[in-house]
């Protein structure tokens, strides 16, 4: 159960320790038999790694209350996948709730998460999917997640681990069912063109308008590309096939005059879902919300374990403690921080979420006793560098 404290007074770095070390604590941890330990002393030194960005034998050497970091893992590698994304989910949209309006209806982005990953699989062949080159590897982790657009509630809804051997839109499909429990309506769906797939396209426009660009390939898109005006049309996905598509195009024309060294004529379409009124800028201009997405993405990375550990899962455990602490900063900034004022709350630009992060590792490294100390050498100054005697 999640809860925030009550908006008077003031709010301290142990209070927002004590809600950060009792919100990744609800995560399910089945640790190991006979331990005695319990869930309680492993999570803080997850959650101070992840605020430092370091890792767990770094978090557990430099801490002399901390666990063992090689039993600390021990216990992360009894994490169960299918258990460990249900809590988190539902810890997501308990923390969303409690400051979105029920009442309101949402736009809502899709997005894939890409974690660049060098080595070899753990034990699965399927727990490594594909990417486009990135920091030296084609290799990584991927999760699917849902975002809120919105300028001061950018909250993850949900989230879900993506294996390469099952389809993309299978993930695709689990996101959609978990925001469509949320009981708030939905406006717009919004997806990158790696979701032009017919399958999703059929299920996110039973939920709500949905944007999507579409993929330049094949003779009778790159036709409906080839123009320098922008104008709405339809478009056959499959034509002539069981699976056959039908949805709005709009084919938007723009001109890029200098801008990131650019220039000249640029031609994008869109699925346009529920949204043949409107015209292809209009459309543009909708698709454009979730640019905010990007930020969202450079907050989390911010509280994200290092590690090497092959175990899917156990990473998987790492990304989820990162959105929920970025959900609970967004929960703390809104609902108990930011003041009231006509047209919105005036969000606090002070408590920023390295401020947040900041907080708790100040607060948990005065829990876990941080060791303010180093080894000396035992040998000194050589000889031949000592000052003659006087």
């Amino acid at each position: 159960m999640f809860t925030i404290p009550q908006p008077d007074g003031c709010l301290s770095a142990t209070d927002v320790k004590e809600l950060a070390k009792d919100l990744v604590g609800q995560l399910p941890l089945p640790g190991i038999e006979g331990s005695p330990l319990d869930p309680g002393e492993i999570w803080p030194a997850v959650t101070l790694a992840a605020v430092n960005q370091t890792s767990i034998w770094e978090t557990c050497k430099d801490n002399d209350n901390a666990p063992c970091d090689d039993t600390v893992m021990d216990w992360l590698h009894t994490l169960n996948r299918e258990w460990l994304e249900r809590i988190a989910n539902d810890l997501l949209k308990e923390m969303a709730m409690t400051i979105l309006d029920p009442n309101r209806s949402r736009i809502v982005s899709i997005d894939f998460v890409d974690n660049p990953y060098h080595g070899t699989h753990s034990d699965e062949s399927g727990e490594l999917c594909r990417m486009a080159a990135k920091d030296g590897t084609t290799t990584c982790h991927r999760y699917c997640t849902a975002y809120l657009v919105s300028n001061g509630k950018p909250v993850t809804l949900a989230t879900t681990y993506v294996r390469s051997d099952e389809k993309e839109a299978d993930a695709v499909e689990r996101i959609l069912d978990r925001i469509v429990a949320y009981p708030f309506e939905i406006d717009l769906l919004l997806a990158d063109r790696g979701f032009y797939n017919e399958r999703i396209l059929r299920r996110s426009r039973e939920i709500a308008a949905t944007v999507v660009p579409v993929q330049k390939k094949g003779k009778r898109m790159k036709k409906k590309l080839d123009t320098h005006c922008s104008y709405m049309t339809t478009y056959r996905m499959y034509k002539d096939c069981k699976r056959e598509l039908e949805f709005p195009l709009a084919v938007a024309v723009s001109y890029q005059a200098g801008d990131r060294g650019k220039s000249g004529e640029v031609v994008r379409g869109y699925v346009a879902c529920d949204l043949a009124d409107r015209t292809p800028k209009q459309v543009e201009r909708l698709y454009r919300k979730r640019s905010a997405i990007e930020t969202s993405y450079r907050v989390f990375r911010q509280a994200r374990v290092v590690t090497t550990t092959q175990d899917p899962i156990v990473r998987f455990g790492f990304v989820l403690v990162g959105f929920l602490l970025e959900n609970l900063w967004l929960v703390l900034r809104w609902a108990v921080v930011a003041r009231p004022r006509r047209g919105g709350r005036d969000l606090p630009e002070e408590f920023t979420f390295k401020t947040f992060s900041d907080w708790i590792r100040h607060a948990l490294e005065e829990e876990l006793e941080r060791s303010w100390e180093i080894e000396m050498n035992g040998v000194g100054v050589p000889e031949a560098y000592a000052p003659a005697a006087g």
